[in-house]
């Protein structure tokens, strides 16, 4: 008989019975311990516990025996070993906790002793599995949380570094009066905002709103970042006005995603403002929804332009356009994420209500985050990015009429 792992204790007053049985299952090929009783087999099964046990004991012992095992987290199935055929008997020693029951001399019918055992190690064997899947699990699962926790702390050092990046709050640049407000839908921000002055005279800001979310995304806005502090130490230098031109500006973006081959792309809004001029420049990289133009005492209107996402292509070209600001004014530019949270079914009447938020008085940072709620918002469905640039006669001349 080829020798198997599986350990089988008999408790049995009966020497006899106990020896015969024991040398049937040895024959079996089974590793086979005995014992006269509980107290004395107890120590077999603290450091080395059996797979199944062969028990001759009355129903209260069976159920002491049941209760121990369960409590020592040990799974070893009791098979009553009994004389008695009658039914009750059986009935008591199941309900006790006995796993099945078999008449002695248990070896006088072996394919019934064969047949309860093969029943019994193969839910030993299922009880192993499962005990093996759940340590997996929990082994897993804690490797989940502990992953967790340092992508969690990961990100906060990220949010952080995003925030560094950004512009001050409510800023002076060149008689032009500017706001921010950046809200992500995770830890981490796909859009991105930067305003500064380029010259004396002229003032650029931007929008972005990188493609997908998370830290990749946020990757982005970093080279961003990196990208303009590189084109404005350029002009200082002389050695290059890319940033002095809306559309050359977008090529520098395109060509330094495309080199990342991270396989991201970018929706941009790229204008300067020229002072002395009174004149806005700008290109669109399929940036969506358009700023908001408004001029005083007259209706706030959407900017009209269109061109090309910003690093898809290999060579792409943007249209540049140009508008007067003959009138004291006010941009406000938004990324996509602001068209989420306002309750309107189509896209068109998502447009008209924002429209309507700036026409009706709704143009700061602060009114319009008390209108559409931003503050109540947990979860945001996108990221939310929002530029407002007022000029300094038309803000000069709503301090007045307060």
């Amino acid at each position: 008989m080829t020798s198997r792992t599986e350990r089988i204790l008999i408790i049995d007053a009966d020497e006899k019975a106990r020896t015969d049985l024991s040398r049937y299952l040895e024959a079996r090929g089974f590793y086979v311990s005995g014992s006269s009783n509980v107290a004395s087999a107890k120590t077999l099964f603290d450091d080395n516990a059996p797979d199944v046990i062969f028990a001759d004991l009355p129903p209260e012992s069976i159920k002491d025996l049941a209760s121990r095992l369960e409590e020592a987290d040990i799974f070893s199935p009791i098979v009553c070993c009994s004389t008695s055929e009658a039914s009750a008997d059986v009935v008591s020693a199941l309900r006790a906790g006995a796993a099945d029951f078999v008449l002695k001399p248990c070896n006088n019918d072996k394919g019934a002793l064969d047949d309860v055992i093969e029943k019994l190690f193969d839910r030993v064997r299922v009880n192993r599995l499962n005990q093996l899947y759940r340590q997996e699990l929990e082994e897993a699962n804690r490797d989940l949380r502990n992953g967790i926790a340092e992508l969690r702390a990961d990100q906060r050092a990220g949010r952080k570094v995003q925030l560094r990046m950004l512009p001050d709050h409510v800023q002076d640049v060149a008689g032009l009066k500017v706001d921010h407000l950046i809200k992500p839908s995770l830890y981490l921000s796909g859009d991105f905002l930067d305003y500064f002055q380029i010259s004396p005279n002229q003032v650029l800001v931007y929008i972005a709103d990188v493609s997908g979310h998370g830290a990749s995304s946020a990757f982005v806005t970093v080279l961003l970042k990196n990208l303009t502090n590189r084109l404005q130490r350029n002009l200082r230098r002389h050695s290059s006005d890319d940033i002095l031109y809306p559309d050359r500006f977008l090529e520098r973006i395109n060509s330094e995603l495309l080199d990342t081959g991270l396989g991201k792309h970018v929706t941009v809004f790229v204008g300067i403002i020229s002072i002395a001029e009174r004149t806005l420049t700008y290109a669109v990289g399929a940036h969506f929804p358009m700023p908001i133009l408004s001029f005083e005492g007259g209706e706030a209107a959407f900017l009209e332009g269109s061109g090309l996402p910003v690093g898809l292509f290999e060579t792409p070209t943007w249209e540049v356009y140009e508008i007067p600001l003959d009138k004291p004014f006010r941009l406000t530019l938004f990324s996509d994420g602001i068209l989420e949270v306002i309750p309107a079914k189509s896209l068109d009447e998502k447009e008209r209500t924002l429209l309507e938020l700036v026409s009706g008085g709704r143009h700061t940072i602060a009114s319009l985050s008390e209108a559409l709620n931003l503050d109540e918002i947990t979860e945001l469905p996108d990221d939310i990015a929002i530029v407002s640039v007022t000029d300094a006669i038309m803000d000069s001349v709503n301090r007045s009429s307060k």
